[in-house]
């Protein structure tokens, strides 16, 4: 992919979902931009899916492009619909999709 292309977002989260919804294991991804410093990726997962517990990225924003997830770790939850911004807790966390969703992890790199 070009270094300075643009990326229509919305259009790839629809191909992964469909792709998510038909894979055994209910999700899909594609990273969209990746340099030294920065790599934005687009997780799609089918409805009821869950993204087990993982470590945190030192620095990382989850944004939902379509549908609604619980993002959660140890001791708290936040669900997130479309348009919804959060940066990502620095301790271990999971993701539950709670409809048909897609979101777009953006990673600081070091």
């Amino acid at each position: 992919m070009e270094h300075h292309a643009i990326v229509p977002v919305a259009s790839v989260a629809g191909e992964l979902l469909e792709e998510a919804r038909e894979h055994h294991s209910r999700r899909a991804a594609k990273t969209l931009a990746s340099t030294t410093s920065i790599r934005a990726t687009v997780i799609a997962v089918a409805s009821g899916a869950v993204l087990a517990d993982h470590d945190a990225p030192s620095a990382s924003t989850l944004q939902v492009i379509v549908g609604r997830v619980r993002l959660h770790t140890a001791d708290r939850e936040w669900t997130l619909d479309a348009g919804d911004l959060m940066p990502l807790p620095p301790q271990r966390h999971g993701l539950d999709a709670l409809a048909d969703s897609a979101v777009l992890l953006t990673v600081a790199l070091r």
